[in-house]
């Protein structure tokens, strides 16, 4: 069985793309609690009124109702999972191995990543309002300014990928990421990835981790 993976990482550092490689080379099952809450809901079971019902009243959803969340919808003895998005923070993951994954296989794995360079990369980041390719002015410009090279529609840029806003999002991560990292370290379950070189030497690596 391959070993449950949880993916850490700053945002924009390729745990998207590389998650996305995982599921369709390596058959993983991406786990999204974003996408779990909405289906959960749908289902209009117990667990998804109360989920509902929290979400209403204008509350975010508390980690004890994320973990029920994921103990309902994850079969660890059949399947490989991929966590991104939670843990967040050092109880959050602490919580996840004892409510979740238990006993199972687990590799923690951290794309590792200089916020200033990811800082340029989130802010020049372009995405095709068609088709959704995403392009970047630094590393993969589009052959012509503003227009993508799929499908020919326009490139806009997200709101979050203003300066102000990288900067924000960037310094909560790094107040919250040394805890996490140090909670995997002393188990031995963490493996760090260089998320600056080429995304198929990020796959190559992380399929490394998979087969250890």
């Amino acid at each position: 069985m391959k070993p449950q993976l949880i993916l850490l990482g700053a945002p924009g550092s390729g745990k998207g793309t590389q998650a996305a490689r995982l599921v369709a080379e390596l058959h993983y099952n991406h786990i999204s609690t974003g996408d779990l809450l909405r289906k959960e809901i749908k289902s209009e079971s117990e667990l998804g009124k109360k989920v509902q019902g929290i979400m209403n009243s204008g509350k975010l959803v508390d980690d004890n109702t994320v973990l029920e969340l994921l103990n309902a919808n994850c079969d660890l003895s059949q399947n490989a999972y991929i966590f991104d998005g939670f843990p967040r923070n050092h109880d959050q993951a602490k919580a996840l191995d004892e409510v979740v994954l238990k006993k199972s296989k687990s590799r923690a794995v951290y794309f590792n990543i200089d916020l200033e360079k990811l800082a340029a990369r989130l802010t020049n980041r372009r995405t095709c309002s068609g088709c959704g390719e995403i392009f970047n002015l630094l590393s993969k410009a589009p052959a012509k300014e503003g227009v993508c090279d799929l499908c020919g529609k326009s490139l806009t840029q997200r709101k979050d990928d203003n300066e102000e806003t990288v900067k924000t999002r960037l310094q909560v991560f790094k107040e919250t990421i040394d805890p996490v990292l140090a909670h995997y370290e002393e188990s031995g379950r963490l493996a760090r990835i260089d998320a600056s070189q080429n995304p198929d030497d990020v796959f190559a690596a992380l399929k490394g981790l998979t087969e250890e």
